[in-house]
């Protein structure tokens, strides 16, 4: 008897054939010994019917996303079609470690959430990302985003994601930070588990569908809606992080005013926080691609 939960990995995709291919692979190649589906979610492109496979214990669906246009509707149409007890997403540029799965699965015990740690990567260089912590409480995510704790990392309960903290939200302007939101939904619920060693490979890429530079407005509309939904950053320095975020996305449309004045609310939470600085710098005259460039090639982001 296999006493090992079974488990649907789901991948949204949209015109990257090649690297969900490589993604399947390492999902399908774990070295954990339960069932393991994964659900290719094609996001505003055609299903690819040739990834279908029905190997025992290692299949392969296809669907198109029936729900709103976009990686949350995406992730919310796989996470209702799963099986599985267990749900885990996983972007299609990304790779899973073999041990990823039975090693998150030990650290879930009776939780509701695991991540993990990861390895940023691309043909040049690889810096490995991780937090000390075993335990993610709301009070860490309302202090400080955590970047590493990176949807491809995500293994949950099916019961809790769909009738307990809840699906994705597909109504974030833009599906911008809807990973982050939704760890915020399941901390309220209880503890998120982490795996403190690397088990995901996030690949550095050239071709993601969100840039800062390009999508200012819809991430200082984002983060705004995130601010007014979630009044517990108030009190908390997480506050400092989405506020220079905000400060830095107005600066990049030339909006200066806005700008200065989510850069006031920034210094005043936080006077040490690097965004509200880098506001500035854009405010006076430095390009914003190239700040963020900058950042992207040592694997940060703003």
């Amino acid at each position: 008897m296999n006493d090992w939960p079974a488990v649907t990995a789901v991948i949204p995709t949209r015109n990257r054939p090649d690297m969900l291919r490589e993604t399947i692979g390492s999902i399908l190649g774990q070295d954990y010994p339960g069932d393991v589906t994964c659900i290719a979610v094609f996001d505003q492109s055609d299903p690819d019917e040739s990834f279908v496979s029905d190997t025992p214990g290692r299949r392969v669906l296809v669907t198109p996303n029936k729900r709103q246009p976009g990686i949350a509707g995406a992730r919310n149409t796989g996470s209702l079609m799963a099986d599985g007890e267990l749900v885990a997403f996983c972007d299609d540029t990304d790779l899973w470690l073999p041990h990823k799965l039975r090693a998150q699965v030990a650290a879930l015990g009776d939780g509701h959430f695991v991540t993990c740690g990861v390895e940023l990567f691309n043909d040049r260089v690889s810096y490995p990302r991780s937090i000390p912590l075993t335990s993610v409480t709301l009070r860490d995510l309302l202090n400080k985003q955590l970047p590493t704790m990176h949807p491809s990392t995500y293994l949950m309960r099916r019961e809790a994601l769909v009738n307990g903290f809840g699906l994705v939200s597909e109504e974030l302007p833009g599906g911008y930070g809807e990973d982050y939101e939704l760890l915020l939904r399941a901390a309220k619920m209880g503890p998120i588990a982490n795996l403190t060693e690397v088990a995901v490979r996030l690949r550095m890429h050239n071709s993601s569908y969100f840039s800062i530079v390009d999508t200012s407005a819809t991430i200082s509309e984002a983060l705004r809606w995130m601010l007014d939904r979630y009044p517990e950053f108030s009190g908390a320095g997480g506050y400092a992080q989405l506020a220079g975020k905000i400060a830095f996305a107005e600066a990049s449309l030339g909006h200066s005013s806005q700008a200065l004045r989510w850069i006031g609310r920034t210094v005043r939470k936080r006077p040490w926080e690097p965004r509200a600085y880098l506001a500035l710098a854009v405010t006076a005259g430095v390009p914003a691609d190239a700040i963020v460039s900058r950042l992207q090639r040592i694997g940060r982001g703003i």
